[in-house]
């Protein structure tokens, strides 16, 4: 049965990846070749991929909103066995599992987590017999609607044939943004940490969230965005070697926050946070950040994160019932309110 749900895989990505699906029913030798060409790299890619199980460590705070018990994915980058995962999941832990592609599992250790881009890194104790890192690719040069293969290790292993559907900047409701986010389509069904491979095997993000407007707010598409590979590569260096970034050591309030008709509403204060110790309230709308109008969660992050030092007091104008009122916020580093894994 494992076998035929894997040749069935293949068979299914070979129809997809095969030049947008123009190949003649007879293919000509040169096709054959470019076909060969897909499986292998595409095979090749999807024995590097991985599951990651976490066990946060008891008292966590990132339990409240993940649990403490965590399954995901993860991909292979270097010859190590250095593994690229979506940071969220191994935020906190206590213990960390890697299941290869054979079902073997492997105990691990956090290496780094960049709370700016979202990824994080994982080592396993032990080398990985026969797993090869994959190539770090580009999506600049991806097309909309472009065949692409996202990749699950662990338990629920399988590989799904998605398209691109746009690239455009993320802010998420839990103080992160970036410039530049892929969304894809069909939605994958665990997608965290699952990999996106082009037709060349080469890894072009890792998956975070699932999205039901992967086409854009005009349109409602299931799918999920994945933190581009790009925003791994000039930081790859700094991230093994220190655990976190320079980038990452930014102000951090606490506040879970939705931005909708040019308004940036507090849905949910975290426990013993900046905000919480500011008085800040669920329901709360943030009118400006020092003085300056926000009326969209990128303006009222870049404004935070505008401060240099983490440490910095924050302004914040707020609506708060029917009074409008200025708080300052002692804002802190995130990282420092976490507890930290062994290793990083």
């Amino acid at each position: 049965m494992v076998a035929m749900r894997r040749m069935q895989w293949w068979g299914l990505l070979v129809l997809a990846f095969a030049s947008g699906g123009t190949w003649a029913q007879t293919p000509t030798p040169q096709q054959d070749a470019q076909q060969q060409a897909v499986v292998e790299a595409l095979t090749r890619a999807h024995a590097a991929v991985v599951g990651v199980q976490v066990e946060a460590a008891e008292g966590a705070r990132s339990a409240e909103t993940l649990g403490r018990l965590r399954s995901g994915s993860g991909v292979v980058i270097a010859p190590d066995g250095l593994i690229l995962t979506i940071g969220y999941l191994t935020l906190e832990a206590d213990s960390i599992q890697v299941v290869t592609a054979d079902n073997r599992t492997w105990p691990a250790r956090a290496v780094a987590y960049d709370p700016a881009t979202g990824f994080g890194l994982v080592r396993p104790l032990l080398p990985l017999p026969g797993v090869l890192p994959v190539p770090l690719g580009t999506a600049a040069d991806v097309e909309r609607g472009e065949p692409l293969m996202g990749a699950v290790g662990g338990a629920d292993a399988g590989v799904g044939v998605l398209q691109l559907v746009d690239k455009r900047p993320f802010s998420g409701y839990w103080e992160y943004h970036i410039d530049t986010a892929l969304f894809t389509s069909p939605p994958l069904s665990n997608h965290s940490g699952a990999p996106l491979f082009n037709r060349r095997g080469e890894l072009l993000g890792i998956g975070s969230l699932f999205v039901m407007d992967a086409a854009g707010e005009d349109r409602r598409l299931p799918g999920n965005m994945f933190v581009p590979v790009e925003l791994l590569k000039p930081i790859l260096e700094e991230l093994q070697q220190t655990g976190t970034t320079r980038q990452a050591r930014r102000p951090w309030l606490g506040l879970t926050s939705t931005g909708q008709g040019g308004r940036v509403q507090v849905v949910r204060v975290s426990r013993d946070s900046p905000a919480e110790a500011a008085g800040l309230r669920v329901g709360d709308v943030v009118l400006a950040v020092d003085d300056q109008r926000v009326a969209t969660l990128e303006e009222f992050y870049k404004r935070i994160w505008a401060h240099r030092n983490p440490d910095d007091e924050v302004r914040l104008t707020i609506q708060q019932g029917e009074q409008v009122k200025a708080v300052s916020v002692k804002a802190v580093d995130r990282m420092t309110t976490m507890v930290k894994p062994a290793g990083i």
